[in-house]
């Protein structure tokens, strides 16, 4: 089978986020089982922001089971980059199929114009919150016309799609406003476990860490609830058995890092935070494995990978029951879930972790189990096949 999958960015530009992750796996996945596979994607780098785009990365680049075709960005407004030369190269290639990554996204207009002129199936993957996420409230006027003009264009790529996966039931109720429900298959999020492997980086000793840490991954953006962990963490860092511990603060600025390190200033926290900015990914790999357990305060998400990540390292997440996160993680079995703006009850949950080992070794243990038995990348994949091939037969 020919696949193209469809993605706003790719490998080098690892702190782009999760589709990146998930569009790569499976493209790993389906190539170890013959297919021929390419991720059509932009020449973002990532290296230094945002809005980096490296036209020395190579156009065409072999990977060890799939391709990456790579087109030069003309503009970008945000996060939503203008890439047109995409539309001829997925044109060019022919697959048997389209799968997309980021509904709102031009990669995603492109993918559903060449399903419709080229009669080829097309399947959508949003991950991103379609009507959800925060910011499509915030912002200024230019931000929310922006948004709004966007919305005919979301029904369009919808209304082209053959079928569209979701992670969850929140993800799929969200898009039950907008389809029918025959169209849409849940397929957990999964990751590709062999990331245990390739953690060989002494953490504490590359950041001269000395005593125990909890960890913070995400982009630094006030979304995450990095303000209300910071808030928690100067309630555990005020008691006296506590002040040995050490909170780690890793990501890449998304809005809110000038504002967070003035947080942490004010509070006098300086010494018992530390902040990593725009971590190699090696780098997030060895953190994982020498943190005690991780935290993911979020006002919004959808299906994190972050605790699943974490859990492959056997380190369990205290994170929040908004929205997508109960979902994805169960409070009391592989974490503990906390109100999104309750800084108290969470670093009540960090206090309580920090005490407890046998609960974090309990919690990590399920956690380790959800992922080798169904959120691993070899699953997903697997899921994502037979969606294909079914779409595929009944085309025949």
């Amino acid at each position: 089978m020919k696949i193209g999958l469809i993605c706003p960015a790719s490998l080098p530009a690892t702190q782009f986020g999760g589709i990146l992750f998930l569009a790569v796996d499976i493209a790993n996945e389906l190539g170890k089982n013959g297919h021929d596979t390419t991720i059509f994607t932009t020449n973002l780098d990532f290296a230094n922001n945002p809005h980096t785009f490296n036209k020395k990365l190579p156009k065409h680049e072999k990977m060890d089971n799939f391709q990456i075709n790579r087109t030069n960005v003309w503009f970008h407004l945000k996060l939503f980059y203008i890439n047109p030369k995409m539309y001829f190269e997925i044109k060019k290639s022919k697959p048997d199929i389209i799968h997309t990554i980021g509904v709102r996204s031009f990669q995603s207009l492109i993918a559903s114009l060449i399903s419709k002129y080229q009669n080829i199936p097309l399947v959508i993957s949003d991950q991103g919150g379609l009507t959800t996420h925060p910011e499509l409230k915030q912002g200024g006027i230019i931000k929310k016309i922006l948004y709004t003009i966007q919305n005919p264009i979301i029904k369009f790529i919808v209304k082209q799609s053959t079928k569209i996966i979701v992670a969850n039931k929140y993800e799929k109720e969200i898009f039950q406003e907008l389809t029918n429900e025959s169209k849409i298959n849940i397929v957990k999020n999964g990751i590709n476990l062999d990331i245990v492997k390739n953690s060989k980086i002494n953490f504490k000793e590359k950041f001269h860490i000395d005593n125990d840490f909890i960890l913070f991954l995400g982009r630094f953006n006030k979304v995450k609830g990095i303000d209300n962990l910071i808030r928690a963490w100067k309630i555990i860092n005020s008691k006296n058995h506590f002040k040995k511990i050490k909170l780690v603060i890793m990501g890449v600025d998304f809005g809110f890092q000038k504002e967070m390190l003035m947080m942490i200033d004010e509070k006098k926290l300086s010494d018992s935070i530390i902040i990593i900015k725009k971590p190699l990914r090696d780098e997030v790999f060895a953190a994982y494995k020498a943190c005690l357990f991780l935290v993911l305060p979020s006002r919004w998400e959808l299906s994190p990978l972050t605790p699943l990540e974490g859990f492959a390292f056997k380190k369990t997440t205290i994170s929040t029951i908004a929205h997508g996160i109960p979902h994805t993680l169960t409070d009391g079995e592989n974490a503990i879930l906390v109100e999104p703006e309750n800084y108290h009850q969470l670093s009540d949950a960090i206090e309580n972790l920090l005490k407890n080992q046998n609960l974090r070794d309990n919690l990590s243990q399920n956690g380790f189990k959800l992922i080798q038995d169904e959120c691993n990348s070899k699953k997903m994949a697997e899921n994502v096949l037979k969606i294909y091939e079914d779409i595929l037969s009944s085309k025949n």
